[in-house]
């Protein structure tokens, strides 16, 4: 069932008129729950059951990790006796020590899930790459959807009950979290008490809340069908062409990806977001104008928000973050973002591209603090001058550096590297694809990026420096026209979502 699609319309009014006309909040999880499952069930049938059982593993560690059984009491053979101040420090340790070994045994379960379906086969493939015979080599394990997201958040989970935080006490509230079908399979990564909150307090959205949704929708359906597919097809074709595109080809399909990748996955969010909010939820945003920062790390609070997020309060923060020193802080960021690359998949060009983003994390953390012991350098840095030079290093390192994510075999990504400056394009391929598949010239191409690229500035200006945003009823009045576009003019047979593939 696609995002974008008449189906999934239905299935969404189908689900909101069944959830909203029950009153009991437990009948209202269990109508979430079970309209989820059917829709993971028309995408991947065959993992259902073995999710579920996840799910509740996870419940069941959650349960165990925050069962505090280190009262000041106990009770021998029906007598109530008091425990002394020692030992109740003492059977605190103890029983901190085991809800330690059980947050270790969940969290190891949910990487080897992780890495039993993403890497295993990859790294059999890596290892015996001249076996063709074997059947190890040739059995393909296709992972289910969504799975780093829905790793990531059971770990995210047992972490914060660990901490303190309180565990889910009933299956339901936390399935429904789970399986949550808006934000399964590309996120946001979203944690349990944020949402469990809201499950407690459920209201009817009124007339403003239900625009914003279909605002959020139409948008996000927008981004995707309209401009992210158009861009895939030329991106798909030179990528998929790289010794007949020419260096100018090369360097449109690089800003191209970007954007697509952008706008595929911000559209995404953009209606889950829009979906949540009908049903009386509110999902973290995941973007915030990322092409417009000024430092790698301002990237990262800005792009996929809430990967971020999880890295932070559960890898580099664990790790010291930035309390150990500037030696320590770097490789901190090393290490988080090699985990990053890691995560979107097993290609060595993941890996390259999670250690690029590393290095430049590094640089920025070393250039500020040399900007701190110079004055007129950290003037630079803040005036106009200064922030477009920022700004543009920052963008050249985040485009040029998708070429890995795009093309993660390292052969292929090499090869664009190589071909960037001054490599001619086959005359067969621009009569391919500008004139039999596009219909349009390579300068009109470059125009459209630069059309988009400028809205998107504009877009930036009137949100974030003139605070100035359009009120519901003028929402409410694109809502429809943003529909018919999308069904006008996206482009037959729509691409996947990209980070499906995460």
């Amino acid at each position: 069932m696609n995002f974008i699609s008449i189906l999934y319309g239905l299935f969404l009014l189908s689900v909101l008129i069944i959830y909203w006309l029950v009153t009991q909040q437990k009948l209202r999880l269990w109508a979430l729950l079970i309209a989820s499952i059917a829709f993971y069930a028309s995408l991947q049938l065959q993992y259902v059951p073995l999710l579920l059982a996840l799910i509740f593993i996870n419940f069941r560690f959650g349960l165990a990790i925050g069962y505090n059984n280190s009262p000041s009491r106990i009770k021998i053979n029906d007598l109530d006796l008091q425990i002394s101040d020692e030992q109740m420090q003492f059977h605190q340790a103890d029983w901190n020590s085991r809800r330690l070994k059980l947050l270790w045994l969940g969290v190891i379960i949910n990487i080897l899930l992780l890495l039993g379906f993403k890497y295993v086969h990859p790294l059999i493939k890596f290892f015996h790459y001249d076996s063709t015979n074997s059947a190890l080599v040739s059995l393909e394990l296709i992972a289910p959807l969504g799975i780093s997201f829905f790793t990531f958040e059971c770990i995210a989970y047992l972490v914060d009950v660990y901490r303190g935080a309180p565990a889910a006490n009933q299956f339901v509230k936390f399935a429904a979290y789970k399986f949550f079908f808006a934000k399964l399979i590309s996120g946001p990564i979203t944690r349990f008490h944020n949402l469990a909150n809201q499950f407690n307090h459920l209201h009817l959205p009124t007339a403003d809340v239900v625009t914003e949704a279909l605002w959020l929708i139409a948008l996000g359906a927008v981004k995707k069908g309209v401009l992210a597919d158009h861009l895939g097809i030329y991106v798909d074709l030179c990528f998929g062409n790289l010794q007949r595109a020419g260096s100018t080809d090369l360097w449109l399909a690089i800003f191209a990806y970007g954007f697509q990748l952008y706008l595929d996955f911000s559209g995404y969010v953009d209606i889950a977001r829009g979906s949540a909010l009908l049903f009386g939820l509110v999902l973290p945003e995941n973007f915030d104008f990322p092409y417009f920062s000024t430092s790698i790390a301002d990237f990262w609070r800005r792009w996929h928000i809430t990967l971020g997020d999880w890295l932070r309060n559960y890898i580099y923060f664990p790790l010291g973050g930035s309390r150990q020193g500037l030696g320590h802080t770097c490789l901190n960021l090393m290490i988080v973002m090699l985990i990053a690359g890691i995560w979107h998949g097993a290609a060595l060009g993941f890996f390259v591209w999670g250690a690029c983003h590393g290095l430049a994390l590094v640089a920025h953390r070393l250039t500020d603090a040399f900007s701190d012991r110079f004055e007129n350098l950290e003037n630079f840095w803040h005036n106009p001058l200064g922030t477009f030079v920022a700004w543009l290093l920052t963008q050249i390192m985040v485009f040029t550096s998708w070429i890995w994510f795009r093309l993660p075999n390292l052969q292929d990504s090499s090869l664009v590297f190589r071909h960037l400056w001054g490599y001619p394009a086959d005359t067969q391929f621009a009569q391919k694809v500008y004139v039999e598949a596009l219909n349009i010239s390579q300068y009109q191409l470059g125009m459209l990026l630069g059309i988009i690229a400028i809205c998107m500035a504009v877009i930036y200006y009137f949100n974030r420096q003139l605070k100035l945003q359009f009120n519901w009823p003028v929402k409410l009045l694109f809502v429809l026209p943003c529909f018919y576009a999308v069904w006008v003019l996206a482009p037959e047979g729509s691409l996947p979502y990209i980070y499906f593939d995460f």
